[in-house]
Formats: structure tokens, C-alpha cells, sequence
């Protein structure tokens, strides 16, 4: 069967639909919402200083925000213009001048006391510089020393006690795969990427349960759809411009459910800037909401599928689509007898909805003929999170809704190219094309020439574990080379991950701009190299999007503030190589960008097509428009499996309360407001159910303090609509409160939600010194907020 092309953007609809407006008050005046004109306006203000290059990124560049893929201001899933807020949040980081000499070799203690955001709005690294163990401020050096520096250590280590990271921020696939490349000529398997902390049970999930690690389906399937449900994912915060999708699928008839703990706001109700009728009357998002326990996942599906097993005790084919199931799927009766077993109080008991509400919705998506599941970090940052998926692939194969038009599983993924990072093997388990394993191994050497060492590298949260390891451990990490990222603000307990980084001999962080953790001492010595944006790239640089899409972003010349020393990463990637082991870095060099994209057609089969993307707007869709097409899956006997799993143990003690992290006004670990405009939360705000809050005594507004085994957090209650017995706290700030080394089984992802217990700030702080054992974090008051 042959491969359905995408047929490229769809007109919109230019009638308006009151019926979908949340107010007729123009712009929602005086409700809490994003203010987009005002910041639009000041994001030309922060940009006035190099405002045509800032025009040109925008129109010609594609977007090194979110993952939806917008090149230039069009896309593949709508015509017309689209522009969001996030995207012109991160735009200042590719126009600004270097940071001021005096700032930058300031003394350490100075710069520490800057946040994240402030050292980001500092300016951007202007040249290779090192501070060595002692040394009060960085000192200049150049790249041929910098280099030698880093190479020199690495020759004198083993490669398991090296590891390269590489982050999201407007990384180019050609980045991507010659990092990997290069990695794997040193001998080292370290290496792993940002998708590990957000989809990386995405993919092995699906991969389990469909045979492949990527979304089957596009945005435009949402168009038109009959149910689209959205899982633990605030797409319209994340990725604004869907909500131009969403508005679209309503329009035709498309129910938009979301499950989530939080009811939040912004898929409640938005305000597309980019659509007129959008912008003046709002637009009410979802149709329904599900709020579930955090980690209720599981319950709530298998009472989904234990209402379709019942009906289909009264009736056959009342629910399940058994045509599709007999010729597409295995393992029916052992899920059917898992799920059959369970009881309902099992079930509501841990979902925390109601068997009336589960069996409402287990009836609409019975009776619907199309559905698109999509998820975010609420199904993946458990340590479960590869189960929580399996389930939604359970769903969508015991109803048909797979491989066809208005139907498939989509792991809604917040960064631009985050999903080629691992498609281009920059990661521990994967190479390019395929598993780290059997025959892709041996394919991959005949294409590269060299010999692959066998060991299996371990993932980032593992590698940080590794620094404290004794000195003559062979995994012990000494070395760390990170493109972008900053650990202290992303991982769990920040205080062991800047111990950690303290503790390696080397650090190398190659970036743009300055972070906090570019600020922690190392034993010998910290590097910093200034890297090239995606926009600066020589030959320009592809990115892969949720869907798929394989877009082109140019070279974008005339930027006033150019930084002269920067270079291209993947081009620092080869000079390492050549340093190490100049006598064979023949085989990993490259000429140009070109010469990249062609290798990287060859070395993974579905990116056939990336070397002829040449020039401003040319994008292709690896898979085609839908993958398992026909409900043929690509596992080795073509049909998905059915995973039946058990219930959760969440292990939460009376009284405990579960606690999830957020996201703000934020890019990844970048915080671009203090109050979140959609909610009015502060950084420190403690999300809290009105009922929760009025058992233990609890205002609106009041000091509250969370603690557990690990952490303390000191914030200010926020009353707020959040399933009862569960909380939010703004990530990168309740991170205090989780546990390193708890990592998911499959995928290794760590674990963002924890048990927690809740008291008055007043009340703990009287009775901390006679009957609590955790120590106090004295600086959580004060850690950067971003």
C-alpha cells in the first residue's frame, strides 16, 4: 500500500461562529488572559536595536520555538499567517549584542547573584572564555586553546567517564546527528538529549505498542475529527498557534476533551492573536474536561475500556471495532481479562472520577467513528509514564482510530526539533535509523567506517549520578560537554545536581547565552564556547516537527549585533573530533550543511529527502501523512499490541497530598513573566482545591509551606479548580521536592510527582525545630525563578 502524501495547508473557514466566542466584550477586557498586543509591542521595543535582521527571522526563518513547525509565518495545516507570543519571547536571543566585557569577567560572586532570566538578558557569550579552579572571575582564551584544553582531558580518559547533552533550544538536526556521530567516533555512548525529560516515553511506548517512536497522524487531522482529547497537555500554552487549529475543528463539528488535574484556563478559553474573530471575542477551547487524580491516568482509561468490555457482553461490536482488531491487533483477551478484573471502586478511587463521568465518556468515544489522542508532559513525567501511554494506544487500537485520516496518537511535543534529536541518534539507546542494537549497529559502521565500541551509555540523570562515583570508577564522569541546558534547573533536587556539577574536572558549555549553571565552580576548569544560532548557521539547518514535517530555515544574513567569535555547533562537534583523534577524523568531517543532510539520508531511510531540501520554505514529511496507514503497523508482524498493565500503587499516606509541576509563562526552564497571564499565579503560588484548603484551615493568599523527605517549598496558597487531594507548583521551583534517581523503567525519564505533605507556614515554622527531621533550604526563598 502506498504511502498518503499530506496535501499541504487547508483554507480556513471565513464564517464566524458566536456559538464558540467566550465573551462579546472586545479583546476580554478585564478578564485574566494573555495581554498579546501589549507584548508584541514590547518585543519590537527589546528588538529595536536590530530590528530587520528580528524581521527577517520571522519571515523567513522557521520557528525556533515550539515544535509545530512554522516557516517563515505560514505552515502546513492552515493557510494565512500565523505568530505567537513564544515565538517572540525567544526572538531576542538570536538578535542581541554580546554581553558587556566589564558584566562578564566580573567576580563569580557577582555574577551568581543574577537569575537565570537576568544573565539570559545580559547578552549573549561574545567569546571562548575559562575560569579554573580558584579563579575569581573567566579569562578570554581562544578557540585553538579552548579546544586543546577539552581535547587534551578527553585523551586522557576513558570514554565511559565523558558525556555529551544536548538541549532543544534551536538545535538543528545537522547539529544533532554529527554531536552523535562524533560521540560515537570518541568511543563514547554518553550521550542524550532534552527529549529524555519530556517525550522520551513517548517513543517507547509507541514504539511497544505501534512499532514506531513518532506521532501517526497531522494537526490537520484534528480538523474535522469527531472527538479530539488532549492528555495532561496545555497545548495552548505551549504551542499557542494550535489553538488556530482547535478553533478550526470546532468549527466543524470536533469535541475537544481534556483530562488534565488542573482545569486550566488557557484550554478553557483563549485569545488567538493571529485570528480577528479569535482575537476580539475569545474562543472557548475545550467542550469538556476530565479532572483526574495526578497519576489516575491508568484507572481512568481501564474504566473507559471495562465500560466497552461490558457493552460488549449485551451486544458484539457495541464498542469495540472487531474487524480492525482481528486483522490489526494481538493480545485482546489478555487486556480484556486485566481490565475485566478490576473492580469500579479500584478504579474511581485512584482516576478520582466518578464511574457516571468515566462511562459518559467511554459512551462518546464508542460512538465515535474518528478520534485523535494527543498528550503532553502530564502522561510522561511519571514512572510509569511508558504504561500511562500504552493505555491511549489501547484506546485507539481497540476502536480503529489509527492510520487514517481524523485519527492517531500524538505526543504533543513542546520544542522546535526536539523529535530529530533522537532520530539522529543523539541518544544512548538509538542511533540513527534505528535501535542502538543487532543489524542498525553494523549497518551504521559500514556507513561511517569505523567501529562502534558496544557498551551501552547511560541517559542524563545517570551520568550526574556518575560524577559522585569513587575516583577509580570506570564509569565515573570527569568530563561534561553540554550544548545549551541548564541541569539546576530542570532535574531533580537542584542541591545534588550543582554538587554533581561541582565535582567534574571539566565543564564544557557550549551556548548562547550564560546560564546559573554555567556559573557552578568545576575541579579544574569551566569552558565556555559561544555557539552560532540556528538563523546563523552556515548552509542553513533542518528541523523535524510534532508531525513529522522536515522544514528548511536558511541562513539568515545582517545582523548587527553578530557575534564574531561564535561558531556553528555541529562544525565545533568536528574540530573536537580532529583534536582527539586527528589521524581518523577524516571519516567524520563534513564540508558543509549539504554534505550533512545528504549522510543523513542515507544513515536514517525515512529522511530520504532531507538532502533536497535547499531553500526557504522547502519541507517534506517523513512517513507520510499518516504512519501505520491502513492499520498496518511497521512491528515484525505488522500488527499493534495490546499491553495490559496493573493500577498504579501511588503509595500516598492519609493525609498526603500529590504534587505535580507546571509550566508558566515560560520557554522549557526560561521564565519570561513572574504572574502567569493566564492564570495570575506567581512563581511561587501553591495550586490548591478550595475543599483542601478549607479542611486544613487554609486562605486564599496565605503562606504555606510543602515538605517531604526530600524538600521544603515555602509559597503562597492559590485557590484554584484542581482535582481534590492534588497540587501545582510551577517547575523549575518545586523541584526541591522530588528525588533524584527515580527513573521511569523504560525510558529513564525521572519522576515529577511526588507525595507531599501541607501546612500554614505559620504552623511548621513553630514547629519545625522540636519535631521535624528534613533540613531547612535557607536560600529556597530566593533560587532564580527560571
Amino acid at each position: 500500500m502506498g504511502q498518503t502524501k499530506h496535501q499541504g495547508p487547508m483554507k480556513k473557514s471565513k464564517i464566524p461562529a458566536p456559538q464558540h466566542w467566550v465573551s462579546p466584550i472586545p479583546f476580554g477586557l478585564g478578564k485574566v488572559k494573555p495581554k498579546h498586543i501589549r507584548d508584541t509591542m514590547k518585543v519590537a521595543w527589546d528588538n529595536k536595536d536590530n530590528l530587520g535582521y528580528a524581521k527577517n527571522i520571522i519571515t523567513k526563518g522557521v520557528c525556533d520555538g515550539c515544535a509545530l513547525g512554522v516557516s517563515g509565518l505560514y505552515d502546513q495545516t492552515l493557510t494565512g499567517p500565523h505568530i505567537c507570543t513564544t515565538r517572540l519571547n525567544v526572538l531576542r536571543l538570536n538578535t542581541m549584542p554580546a554581553i558587556d566585557e566589564e558584566i562578564f569577567h566580573a567576580d563569580i560572586d557577582e555574577l551568581r547573584q543574577y537569575s537565570s532570566t537576568e544573565l539570559r538578558e545580559l547578552g549573549r557569550i561574545p567569546y571562548p572564555m575559562i575560569r579554573r579552579k580558584g579563579e575569581r572571575k573567566f579569562s578570554r582564551l581562544t578557540w585553538d586553546d579552548a579546544m586543546d584544553m577539552i581535547a587534551g582531558k578527553m585523551k586522557q580518559l576513558d570514554p565511559k567517564q565523558y558525556a555529551f547533552y544536548l538541549t532543544s533550544r534551536g538545535i538543528t538536526n545537522e547539529s544533532y546527528y554529527v554531536a552523535g556521530k562524533v560521540a560515537r567516533f570518541l568511543g563514547a555512548n554518553h550521550i542524550d538529549n532534552a527529549s529524555r525529560i519530556c517525550h522520551s516515553p513517548s517513543k517507547t511506548a509507541l514504539k511497544r505498542s505501534v512499532g514506531v517512536g513518532a506521532s501517526t497522524a497531522n494537526y490537520q487531522d484534528w480538523i474535522g475529527t469527531d472527538v479530539l482529547l488532549f492528555w495532561g497537555s496545555v497545548a495552548s500554552n505551549s504551542s499557542p498557534v494550535s489553538t488556530k487549529y482547535m478553533l478550526e475543528a470546532k468549527k466543524k463539528g470536533t469535541k475537544i476533551i481534556v483530562i488534565n488535574p488542573y482545569r486550566e484556563p488557557s484550554m478553557e478559553k483563549y485569545w488567538i492573536p493571529s485570528n480577528p474573530e479569535s482575537a476580539l471575542f475569545g474562543t472557548k477551547v475545550a467542550d469538556d474536561f476530565y479532572q483526574i487524580n495526578i497519576g489516575g491516568d491508568i484507572a481512568f482509561m481501564h474504566g473507559i475500556m471495562k465500560h466497552w468490555f461490558d457493552k460488549e457482553e449485551v451486544q458484539h461490536g457495541a464498542a469495540i471495532n472487531h474487524s480492525f482488531v482481528e486483522e490489526h491487533v494481538k493480545g485482546y483477551e489478555e487486556l480484556k481479562q486485566q481490565v475485566t478484573s478490576q473492580s469500579w471502586e479500584e478504579i474511581t478511587a485512584s482516576s478520582g472520577v466518578t464511574k457516571e463521568r468515566i462511562i459518559e465518556l467511554s459512551e462518546l468515544l464508542a460512538n465515535s467513528k474518528n478520534a485523535v489522542f494527543a498528550w503532553a508532559l502530564g502522561l510522561t513525567m511519571h514512572s510509569f509514564a511508558t504504561d500511562n501511554i500504552s493505555q491511549v494506544a489501547n484506546l485507539a487500537l481497540l476502536r480503529g482510530f489509527l492510520g487514517r485520516e481524523h485519527n492517531g496518537l500524538m505526543p504533543f511535543r513542546g520544542h522546535s526539533s526536539v523529535q530529530g534529536s533522537g532520530e539522529m541518534g543523539a541518544d544512548p539507546f538509538v542511533l540513527p535509523g534505528g535501535d542502538f542494537k543487532g543489524n542498525n549497529i553494523e549497518r551504521i559502521e559500514k556507513l561511517w567506517g569505523f567501529e562502534l565500541a558496544k557498551w551501552q551509555g547511560d541517559v542524563v540523570g545517570v551520568t550526574l549520578e556518575n560524577i559522585l562515583l569513587p575516583e577509580d570508577h570506570e564509569r565515573k564522569v570527569k568530563l561534561y560537554y553540554l550544548s545549551g541546558g541548564n541541569f539546576l534547573e530542570t532535574m531533580p533536587d537542584p542541591e545534588f545536581v550543582e554538587k554533581a556539577l561541582s565535582e567534574l574536572d571539566i565543564r564544557v558549555h557550549q551556548d548562547i547565552i550564560l546560564n546559573t549553571s554555567t556559573l557552578v565552580d568545576a575541579k579544574e576548569a569551566v569552558i565556555v564556547l559561544p555557539a552560532k544560532t540556528r538563523y546563523e548557521q552556515e548552509g542553513g539547518g533542518t528541523s523535524t516537527s510534532t508531525e513529522r514535517m522536515v522544514y528548511f530555515s536558511p541562513e539568515i544574513e545582517g545582523n548587527k549585533n553578530k557575534i564574531e567569535e561564535a561558531r556553528t555547533e555541529w562544525k565545533i562537534y568536528i574540530d573536537l573530533a580532529k583534536r582527539v583523534k586527528p589521524e581518523t577524523a577524516h571519516l567524520v568531517d563534513f564540508k558543509d550543511g549539504q554534505a550533512v543532510r545528504e549522510e543523513i539520508a542515507k544513515a536514517n531511510p525515512s529522511y530520504d529527502g532531507v538532502q533536497h531540501l535547499k531553500k526557504q520554505g522547502d519541507v517534506f514529511q517523513w512517513g507520510g501523512a499518516w504512519l501505520c496507514e491502513g492499520g498496518v503497523c511497521p512491528t515484525p508482524d505488522g500488527k499493534g499490541n495490546l499491553i495490559p498493565v496493573e493500577i498504579p500503587d501511588l503509595n500516598k499516606k492519609p493525609g498526603d497530598f500529590y504534587l505535580t509541576t507546571r509550566r508558566g509563562k515560560q520557554f522549557n526552564s526560561m521564565v519570561y513573566k513572574e504572574t502567569d497571564p493566564i492564570n495570575g499565579a506567581e512563581r511561587y503560588d501553591v495550586l490548591l482545591n478550595a475543599e483542601d484548603a478549607e479542611e486544613n484551615r487554609i486562605q486564599d493568599g496565605e503562606a504555606v509551606v510543602l515538605y517531604n523527605q526530600y524538600g521544603i517549598f515555602q509559597g503562597q496558597a492559590k485557590l484554584a479548580s484542581i482535582a481534590k487531594g492534588n497540587l501545582g507548583v510551577h517547575f523549575p521551583e518545586g523541584n526541591f521536592l522530588l528525588p533524584k534517581g527515580r527513573y521511569e523503567q523504560f525510558a529513564k525519564i525521572p519522576d515529577y510527582n511526588i507525595g507531599v505533605k501541607v501546612e500554614k507556614a505559620e504552623k511548621f515554622n513553630a514547629r519545625k525545630d522540636t519535631q521535624y527531621l528534613e533540613k531547612r533550604i535557607d536560600d529556597l526563598e530566593d533560587t532564580p525563578g527560571a
